[in-house]
C-alpha cells in the first residue's frame, strides 16, 4: 500500500476544486469529540495503517495494537479513560513494512494475541499475549511469507478456533504481474496457536492483487464466506462449504466499472437481514487520475446476488479512500459509514467523512453534524470500540504520515 510522493501544489488546487466540504452544522453538538491531542501519543509522521482494539493487559479496557509501515509495530495501553500510552518494545524492536493487524485468542489461553502482515519485507508476525501487556514472539508458527496486504481472522471450518486469511499481492521472492495466491492458515485443534497452510486444498488457485479481506456469512448457511478486495479487478467472492473449503462465486457480484479497491466491509445496509458489501476505492495509489474512486455499495437480493446500487444509495465522491468502517452513529440501530478521504492526485489530507443511514440503506453526507474540523489526515484503516467506558462507541483512525486520531462518541 505504499504511496508515492507527487506534486503538492497541483494537488492543493485540485483538492480545493473537487473536494468541497458541507458547511458546518452549528445547531447542536457533534457526534464525536476529537481528543487526539490529549489522549493519543504524538506521532505526526507515523504510518499507522491499521489498528486492533482489545484488552491486552487484563485491566478490562480496550488497548490498541498498531500496524506500522516502515517502523516497529506499537502497543498503546489504555488508562481506562481512553488515554493511551505507548509501551515501547511490546512487539520487538525491528521495523517492518506492516500493513494490517488483527487480534484474537489464537492459543485459547484466555489472553488476546496479535497477528500482523507485511508487504515489502514479507515479515508476517504472530505475538501471543500473556494477559499483562507483554507478548511472546511466535512468528515461526506462521507457515509462509508473501507480499501481504489483506488480513482477516475467523473460524472458517467450524472447530471454534480462529483461523487466518492473508490477502496477497505477490508471493515469496517474486513480484508476479498477476498478483499472488491468498493464504488460508488453519488453527490446529490439537495445539491451538499453531497453524497449518491449507491454501492448496481449501482455496481456489486464483492469483490476485489483494488489498483487503472480509469474512462473513454471505449466503446464510451459518459459515464464513470471503470477499477479497483487489487493486486490479475483479473483486472476488468465495463461498465456504462449511468445512473451510472455498469456491469462487465472483459472478454473483455486479461489477459495473473497473476498481482499485483498498478495503471491503460487509454489513446489512438496508435492514433486510441480508449482508451487503461496501467497497472503498482509489483513483490510483497516490498517482494520477486513473479509475473512478467512488465508494460502491452492492446490495444482496433474494437469490444471493449483489447488485451495484451505488448511484441511488451513496453520496458521490471524487476523493480516494484507503479505509473506513461501519458503526451506528446515532444510536438508532442502523449501521452508518465512516469513510477516510484523501485527495488524489496529490495525496493531500482531507477531513474524514460520515454517511448517515436512513434505515433503508440510503446514505447522506452527515460530516458537518458528526466529524470535528480537526479530524483531518491521510486516514487509513479504522477501529471501533468503547475505549473510555461510557457505553458509547469511539473511533480510532489510522493515518499514513499524519497523526493517528481518536474520536470519542458523545
Amino acid at each position: 500500500m505504499r504511496a508515492t510522493a507527487l506534486s503538492w501544489v497541483a494537488a492543493l488546487l485540485a483538492a480545493s476544486a473537487c473536494q468541497a466540504q458541507t458547511p458546518r452544522d452549528e445547531s447542536g453538538p457533534l457526534a464525536f469529540r476529537d481528543v487526539t491531542d490529549t489522549h493519543v501519543p504524538r506521532a505526526p509522521d507515523l504510518h499507522a495503517l491499521d489498528i486492533a482494539l482489545a484488552d491486552f493487559d487484563g485491566d478490562g479496557d480496550l488497548d490498541a495494537a498498531l500496524a506500522v509501515e516502515g517502523d516497529v509495530n506499537r502497543l498503546y495501553l489504555n488508562d481506562g479513560q481512553g488515554r493511551f500510552a505507548w509501551r515501547e518494545g511490546a512487539f520487538g524492536e525491528r521495523p517492518h513494512d506492516t500493513e494490517h493487524v488483527r487480534a484474537a485468542d489464537f492459543d485459547r489461553d484466555g489472553h488476546m494475541d496479535v497477528v500482523f502482515v507485511a508487504e515489502d519485507d514479507q515479515v508476517h508476525q504472530l505475538f501471543l499475549g500473556r494477559g499483562d501487556g507483554r507478548f511472546v514472539d511466535a512468528s515461526d508458527r506462521l507457515p509462509a511469507k508473501s507480499e501481504g496486504n489483506g488480513l482477516a481472522v475467523g473460524d472458517v471450518n467450524g472447530d471454534d478456533l480462529p483461523d487466518i486469511v492473508v490477502g496477497n499481492t505477490g508471493m515469496q521472492g517474486e513480484k508476479d504481474a498477476q498478483g499472488g495466491l491468498n493464504f488460508l492458515w488453519l488453527n490446529e485443534p490439537g495445539r491451538p496457536g499453531w497453524f497449518r497452510d491449507a491454501t492448496a486444498s481449501h482455496l481456489p488457485p486464483i492469483a490476485n492483487k489483494a488489498q483487503g479481506v472480509a469474512l462473513a456469512d454471505l449466503d446464510g448457511d451459518g459459515d464464513l464466506d470471503m470477499v477479497v478486495a483487489t487493486e486490479a479487478p475483479p473483486t472476488r467472492l468465495l463461498i465456504n462449504d462449511g468445512r473451510g473449503r472455498f469456491a469462487e462465486a465472483s459472478d454473483r457480484l455486479q461489477q459495473v466499472t473497473p476498481l482499485e479497491t483498498r478495503e471491503v466491509h460487509v454489513f446489512d445496509a438496508n435492514g433486510d437481514k441480508r449482508p451487503d458489501i461496501l467497497l472503498l476505492n482509489l483513483t490510483s495509489n497516490a498517482g494520477e487520475w486513473e479509475k473512478d474512486p467512488q465508494a460502491r455499495l452492492l446490495i444482496q437480493d433474494g437469490s444471493g446476488r449483489f447488485a451495484d446500487e451505488t448511484a441511488e444509495r451513496l453520496p458521490a465522491n471524487r476523493f480516494s479512500s484507503w479505509g473506513g468502517t461501519i458503526m451506528d452513529l446515532g444510536g438508532d440501530g442502523h449501521p452508518d459509514m465512516i469513510v477516510g478521504a484523501i485527495a488524489v492526485p496529490g495525496f493531500e489530507p482531507l477531513q474524514v467523512r460520515a454517511y448517515a443511514n436512513d434505515g433503508k440503506g440510503k446514505f447522506r453526507d452527515a460530516t458537518a453534524a458528526t466529524i470535528p474540523d480537526a479530524t483531518v489526515g491521510r486516514s487509513w484503516s479504522m477501529a471501533v470500540g468503547d475505549v473510555n467506558g461510557d457505553g458509547r462507541d469511539d473511533l480510532f483512525i489510522g493515518g499514513w504520515g499524519t497523526q493517528a486520531r481518536l474520536l470519542l462518541g458523545r
